[in-house]
């Protein structure tokens, strides 16, 4: 591929300004008003799971909950443009796109609870567990695709990451062995300004994320991470192209964490108030209804509608979240191996002999 067609373009894709008007961008096809409307929904959904979980967190119901509030449209737009056979492998900013694959709330945020590894079964919903530590999920993310190649499935693989894991060795290893052997990958960055406290400045010199790529022979792209309608097309011409066989693909997408790192985090301490302020108007949500509210697709009836359903999600996220659940001993070494090793058996022998004797006082 010659090198001028790995370039990212000089400014990220934009279809709809934030005041909801469509641009004149003629170079990247515009959603249809039935995906227009479905990303809506699972925008004013994730709104709703953002704040419903930071609530529960204050109530001590989750032990931590990474905010994707304000990056909604790469969360919804990620997990949409996937086929039925592809993967999406998340983080742990990224509940939101899992829900929007079709994961129970409920048991996708049961993790950040404690409860449990992961609360959903990520062979049946083709959703890897979220990834802690950082970039470490992109190399899963290439195996799979690796693998769904050399068994001749018709497979995508999502692999998610943030700003902040293009500075890690895994980010340079999955992009290289993805490269290599062609892998049906597409790398997507949600570029939100700062990697916890760091910002990106501090990052990288690079003119954007998306100009790493070349350095692997992996065509980039940049979108505005605010307007669903790019990250629909750019995404989905990523997939559709890694699918073809075109190889994997590196997309970079402008956005902001509008709230803290976490729940734990002081953000004021290294970012000033106007510099968040200046986001508030290129809000996705409020971008995607101004625009479907002018081609009157959108109105009082149906917005109800989508914030009947988010109100039920919330629900349904206060009635599994608030129950507890006695922790079973056996667990800690349930799922280590598929196969116990003496050392594990010995273990829970020990802790099983301990647990008997602390009852019998």
């Amino acid at each position: 591929m010659p090198h001028r067609d790995l370039l990212p373009s000089d400014q990220p894709v934009r279809l709809l300004d934030p005041d909801g008007t469509r641009t004149d961008d003629t170079g990247h096809a515009f959603p249809s008003d039935e995906d227009m409307l479905r990303a809506h929904e699972a925008l004013v959904v994730g709104r709703r799971i953002n704040d419903q979980a930071y609530a529960l967190v204050r109530q001590g119901r989750l032990a931590v909950y990474p905010s994707s509030h304000g990056q909604e449209a790469c969360e919804v737009a990620a997990a949409l443009v996937l086929g039925e056979h592809d993967w999406l492998f998340p983080t742990y900013r990224d509940t939101v796109s899992i829900v929007a694959r079709g994961v129970d709330p409920v048991g996708a945020l049961v993790l950040l609870k404690g409860d449990w590894h992961s609360g959903y079964d990520p062979v049946a919903t083709k959703v890897a567990p979220q990834a802690t530590p950082l970039a470490t999920q992109l190399v899963h993310a290439v195996g799979v695709a690796h693998a769904a190649t050399l068994r001749g499935e018709d497979t995508v693989v999502m692999a998610m990451c943030g700003d902040g894991a293009t500075s890690e060795g895994d980010f340079h290893e999955a992009l290289n062995f993805a490269a290599v052997f062609r892998a049906p990958a597409v790398f997507f960055v949600q570029n939100n300004e700062y990697a916890i406290s760091v910002p990106l400045a501090r990052q990288s010199v690079a003119p954007s994320l998306a100009h790493k790529g070349i350095g692997y022979g992996i065509p980039g792209e940049r979108v505005d991470g605010n307007d669903v309608a790019a990250l629909l097309s750019v995404l989905g011409e990523a997939v559709e192209s890694a699918r073809a066989g075109g190889g994997p693909q590196l997309v970079e997408a402008h956005t902001y964490r509008m709230q803290a790192h976490t729940n734990a985090d002081d953000a004021t301490r290294y970012r000033p108030d106007a510099e968040v302020e200046a986001w508030q108007d290129r809000d996705p949500l409020r971008r995607s209804q101004a625009y479907l509210t002018q081609r009157d697709l959108l109105g009082e009836e149906r917005m109800a509608e989508f914030a009947g359903k988010a109100e039920e999600v919330a629900a349904a996220m206060r009635g599994g979240l608030m129950t507890d659940v006695e922790p079973n001993p056996d667990d800690l070494f349930a799922h280590v191996y598929a196969t116990p090793t003496p050392q594990l058996v010995e273990q829970a022998a020990f802790l099983a002999e301990e647990l008997t004797r602390e009852e019998a006082r």
